[in-house]
Order: structure tokens, then C-alpha cells, then sequence
């Protein structure tokens, strides 16, 4: 798995995701965690964990990308959170936890199905009995091209071949008066194949929504976030 969130990624990535919620995130993930411990899969810069943890829940991560960690623990509180650095699908972190969690698209991140179920499986392997795994993930693409964000500084432009799952998402950004181009590789996966990989990995489908605020998940959902339990 190649760490595409390196140097000015990482620097710029708390920009680029600045519009996005997070109290909602937070107040579901809470909800689910109670007393025990939650297990952040791709940490990142901690937009998540960081007011995770302020709400009093224990929080751990693993993530890739050690310049994503780095600006995790410039942040107030960012040092005390333990991070293991490697690929969440295979990298162990010490104890168990009531809930592991991945969000913004972060599982099609592996490429192949092979990794997403082993995630699915370091996921559960981490997980107390009862415990919750919560995926945030986009449905798939109904067409080969999707525009997903286009403002004066920042282009985004999805590709996406329906017969390989295989999904492209090209970033044009103006930078210092120039257009820079970065196209990062996804596989792309349905809601269907999710459950049978929850399946494999020892969970079962406890709940599927179209958001954080539990709006109800249909046909013409873009994302779905979902919650599997341990058995």
C-alpha cells in the first residue's frame, strides 16, 4: 500500500477537508463507544479523534503516513494519542476496544479486495464482543466520469471503470498560480460486498445510514455510513 499522503498532502489536507462535519461524526461515534475505547484505521492529522478523545473517550490509531502523523501531533493533545505507523489492514496496536471506526472513504484506500477484507478482519480482531466497526464509504459511481468539486482553486474529477471497481479521483489545485494535477488510485465497493466482508471478518450489520445524523440510507444514497457488530 503506497502512502499518498505524504509532504504537501499532509500539510494541506486539514484545508481541503475543512468544510467537512464533524460534530456529528463525533457525537455518533461517542454514542457507540460509551465507556470503552475506540480504534481510529488511517488516523490521518486526527480531525476526528482529536475531538473524540476531548469528549472523553480513549482513542487509538494506525495510519500509514507518518507526515499525516506528524501534523496530528503539532495539534494540542495530539501527543497523547498512540499511534501505530503501517497499514491498517495488518498492523496490531495493543489492547481492545468497544469500537474501531474508518471514515471519508478511507477503505477504498486498499486496492484490492484482499485488503479491505483484511481490514475487515484487523478491524474485528481488535474488537471486544459486542463491539462496533463503523465505516463511512461513498456508494459507487452510476457513470464512468463524476465531477465532485469544482471551485476557482481546486478541481476534482472522479473515473471510475465499473468492471474493475478500479476508481481514479484526479485533484487539480492552483498553487502559486499554477494548476498541479494529483490522481490517487481507490477500489471502489458497494454496500452488498461490505456486508460479506463484515461476514467473513466475524461481524454482522447492525445498521446502515446515509449520514452521520442517521438519515435514512435508499437507492439514490451517495454514501452510506454503517455500523457491523462482533460477534
Amino acid at each position: 500500500m503506497k502512502d499518498w499522503f505524504a509532504g504537501c498532502v499532509a500539510e494541506r489536507y486539514d484545508e481541503s477537508t475543512a468544510d467537512m462535519p464533524v460534530e456529528p461524526v463525533v457525537d455518533f461515534l461517542a454514542g457507540l463507544a460509551g465507556d470503552g475505547a475506540a480504534l481510529e484505521l488511517a488516523i490521518g492529522t486526527g480531525r476526528i479523534a482529536l475531538p473524540l478523545a476531548a469528549r472523553g473517550v480513549a482513542v487509538a490509531g494506525i495510519d500509514l503516513s507518518p507526515d499525516m502523523v506528524a501534523e496530528l501531533r503539532k495539534k494540542p493533545g495530539g501527543g497523547e494519542i498512540p499511534v501505530a505507523i503501517g497499514d491498517y489492514a495488518t498492523t496490531r496496536v495493543d489492547g481492545t476496544f468497544s469500537l474501531s471506526y474508518i471514515v471519508f472513504n478511507s477503505i477504498n484506500n486498499q486496492t484490492t479486495q484482499e485488503g479491505q477484507v483484511a481490514t475487515f478482519e484487523n478491524a474485528a480482531a481488535h474488537l471486544e464482543p459486542g463491539g462496533c466497526f463503523v465505516a463511512e464509504v461513498g456508494v459507487p459511481s452510476r457513470g464512468p466520469l463524476r465531477v465532485f468539486d469544482l471551485s476557482d482553486t481546486h478541481v476534482g474529477v472522479d473515473e471510475y471503470d465499473a468492471d474493475t471497481q478500479r476508481l481514479v479521483s484526479h485533484h487539480f489545485n492552483l498553487i502559486d498560480g499554477r494548476w498541479e494535477r494529483l490522481s490517487m488510485p481507490f477500489r471502489s465497493v458497494s454496500p452488498a460486498e461490505l456486508d460479506l466482508m463484515a461476514r467473513i471478518a466475524g461481524m454482522r450489520l447492525r445498521e446502515r445510514w446515509s449520514g452521520w445524523q442517521r438519515e435514512p440510507f435508499t437507492s439514490e444514497s451517495r454514501k452510506h455510513v454503517s455500523v457491523w457488530e462482533k460477534a
